[in-house]
């Protein structure tokens, strides 16, 4: 790097102190910084036909004005000016809002050009942008920037001109030759050009096409670093499990595994044979099998001599887990154990020293598991099912209960792959995405809200035949904001309607965790048989015999909330139906409602959901996965995404990258990125 491209930005004329100071708040404190900042887009001020417009875009038109101006004062600073221009063959209106100022500029028969939203119905513009006389300059692309204080576009767009004048020429290629040869890039400073003073719509388009890449190959290059470092580092204990008693496990189970299954179970039993630490991602659809996956991991380390452990969010999932677990492997003299925050005192004491001496090969529970005095005489697997509701450090507590561990996480979210390859680049990810044989389809209807009666009336019939049934609701209390159900609502509304022939419950929020475990454990057991609930319910919970789920105001979730909370049925048997309660008024509600009708795949209703929501929207603005890009989306640029995944990939493996000067630039980054130690710095 240049020593030009590192001199504060104060060196530039017309940057004083003041404005020096607000360049800084912006995070520009070096020419490089200056000249890195990209606008959030290019204003086209290419003249366009007015008959190709479509309503509502932005045009840029030269015409000649037909009329005087006419000004109407709508208060205080307000006003409302309006002009005819003859355009071509087209007579149209032009509309200035608060801009009476300019009525002296204009008169009839002069030519003027104008920038505005076009209105295809009243043949009107509103005008944001005027000049008097005809289109002479060649600019036909204007940078926007995000700008603070008093900082105008035209001041700004003044420096980045002198930056780009003094540091082009000095400014370090950070993409070897070839890989700009390959994928026929520009070199920096052309990008840099075509990005801040751009000649065509297709120079934007070329020199975003590298800055693209290029912050996608980094961030790649970051995560696959991370995970060469962290494979050095974390030697692991290359656990020589029992092949023939895993194959006996695979025999007994009551079903055949589907061949996403084994592909998995092969996934995870080559990371334990390895010596470094498995750190592995399953994902899996609602129902698709990832607990029997999870108990052929634990018991091939317990083959082994070794321990495993399974930490779930809630007590009635831990619960879930250790039934589904013992069905399998208590057969085979597995001794298992459950520990959560209802283990009783003596009991813990009594299991805790069982853990220590190695007379317990498998431990299940909750939070429990982290707590100081749990300690494993030789913990070979960790598994942490729906890993995003425990804290990255609740997560290392329980890995570090061993020597390395091998680390195993699932989650029933499906992530769509571009996005699951980019938060979790530093992890291997697995995926079943293939339902067991023979289960049927749940039946999803969308139905409007004044049809509620016909609703419950069905209900009843799933009642009748001993099944049972979810109410979902989106609020606990009534809100002036939003009219929509709330749970306390509808509980006192189902427990009038059924009166004393079916029992509702009401599980929300606010009840303490203890009070929900009771709720939920009564509607297990079918003490229950009509659970009123808010999304506390989504996660986890299993109760074959609910077949019947209302979404109230379904409108009002995303479409990975639905899809899990819809999971919460057709866990068993017998035909099941959502029904979706909904009156949206946007696009997007409505096709978010068709999705869930069509189709019972989680991966696809979360492509969907991608596109519909972006990347950000899709894990929330917080998911400490997700970096921030200044070029790139991850959902228009999801090709791009994968080829440099694979570039990475390539680079990481070869002797070349680590030696050759055309890759010292990216050598730079990843060591002032702290990947080489195998931390994740976003």
């Amino acid at each position: 790097m240049s020593d030009k491209a590192l001199q504060a930005v104060s060196s530039l004329k017309g940057i004083g102190g003041e404005t020096e100071k607000t360049l800084n708040d912006m995070g520009i404190v070096t020419l490089l910084d200056l000249v890195m900042t990209f606008p959030y887009r290019h204003e086209d001020f290419r003249l366009k036909n007015i008959s190709e417009t479509p309503h509502n875009e932005r045009i840029t038109v030269e015409g000649r004005v037909e009329s005087e101006p006419s000004v109407l004062f709508l208060g205080k600073n307000k006003s409302r000016m309006q002009i005819r221009l003859l355009v071509g063959p087209h007579l149209i209106k032009v509309v200035f809002f608060n801009q009476a100022y300019l009525k002296n500029k204009i008169t009839s028969g002069q030519i003027i050009t104008v920038t505005g939203k076009w209105d295809r119905g009243r043949q009107a513009i509103s005008v944001s942008n005027f000049s008097p006389g005809p289109k002479t300059d060649n600019v036909d692309f204007e940078p926007m920037y995000s700008l603070k204080g008093s900082l105008h576009q035209k001041t700004f767009r003044k420096f980045m001109h002198q930056a780009l004048q003094e540091v082009a020429n000095d400014l370090e290629e950070c993409l070897p030759h070839s890989l700009r040869e390959t994928y026929k890039l520009l070199p920096v400073h052309e990008a840099l050009e075509g990005i801040h003073f751009p000649k065509s719509a297709e120079h934007v388009k070329q020199a975003r096409r590298r800055f693209v890449y290029e912050e996608l190959l980094q961030f790649q290059l970051k995560m696959q670093a991370i995970k060469k470092a962290r494979k050095e580092q974390n030697k692991g204990l290359s656990i020589a499990y029992d092949v023939q008693k895993l194959k006996d496990l695979i025999a007994a189970l009551p079903y055949e595994l589907t061949n996403a299954q084994k592909r998995v179970v092969n996934e995870i039993c080559k990371d334990l044979k390895e010596p470094h630490r498995m750190n592995r991602l399953l994902q899996g659809d609602v129902g698709s099998g990832k607990t029997v996956v999870a108990a052929i991991g634990l018991y091939a380390v317990i083959t082994a001599g070794y321990q495993g452990a399974m930490m779930a969010p809630t007590e009635i999932l831990a619960e879930q887990h250790a039934a589904s677990l013992h069905d399998w492997l208590s057969p085979l003299g597995i001794r298992m154990a459950l520990l959560t925050g209802s283990t009783k005192t003596k009991a813990r004491r009594i299991l805790l020293e069982q853990l220590q001496n190695g007379e317990i090969d498998l431990l299940i529970g909750t939070h429990a598991l982290i707590q100081p005095d749990v300690e494993f005489k030789k913990l070979g697997l960790v598994i942490t099912d729906e890993q995003h509701r425990f804290g990255v450090e609740q997560r290392r507590v329980l890995r570090d209960k061993g020597m390395n561990p091998d680390v195993l996480f699932m989650t029933a979210t499906p992530i769509p792959r571009t996005l699951a390859i980019t938060a979790f680049g530093e992890m291997d990810v697995s995926i079943i995405d293939e339902m067991p044989a023979g289960r049927k389809e749940i039946e999803t209807h969308w139905v409007k809200k004044e049809l509620f009666d016909q609703i419950i009336k069905r209900m009843v019939v799933e009642l009748q035949a001993g099944r049972q049934a979810y109410v979902i609701c989106p609020l606990i209390e009534e809100s002036d904001k939003l009219d929509v159900q709330n749970a306390v609502e509808v509980y006192e509304q189902l427990s009038s309607i059924f009166h004393q022939k079916y029992k509702v419950g009401l599980m929300h929020g606010r009840l303490h965790s203890s009070e929900k475990d009771e709720v939920m454990r009564a509607f297990s057991d079918g003490e229950v048989q009509v659970l009123v609930s808010t999304t506390v319910v989504e996660v986890g919970v299993n109760v074959p015999n609910a077949t019947f789920m209302v979404i109230y105001d379904a409108e009002r979730f995303g479409l990975a909330q639905l899809h899990q909370l819809r999971g919460r049925v057709g866990r068993g048997s017998e035909q099941s139906y959502c029904i979706l309660l909904a009156d949206p008024k946007s696009e997007e509600g409505k096709e978010r409602m068709t999705s869930m009708t069509e189709t019972n795949d989680g991966f696809k209703l979360a492509e969907k959901d991608l596109e519909l929501r972006g990347a950000g929207d899709f894990f929330g603005r917080k998911q400490s996965g997700m970096p921030e890009f200044k070029m790139a989306d991850l959902v228009h640029d999801y090709r791009a995404l994968e080829t440099a995944r694979q570039d990475a990939e390539r680079f990481i493996s070869s002797d070349e990258f680590w030696t050759s000067d055309e890759t010292k630039c990216l050598r730079n980054y990843l060591e002032k990125s702290g990947a080489m130690d195998g931390e994740r710095i976003d």
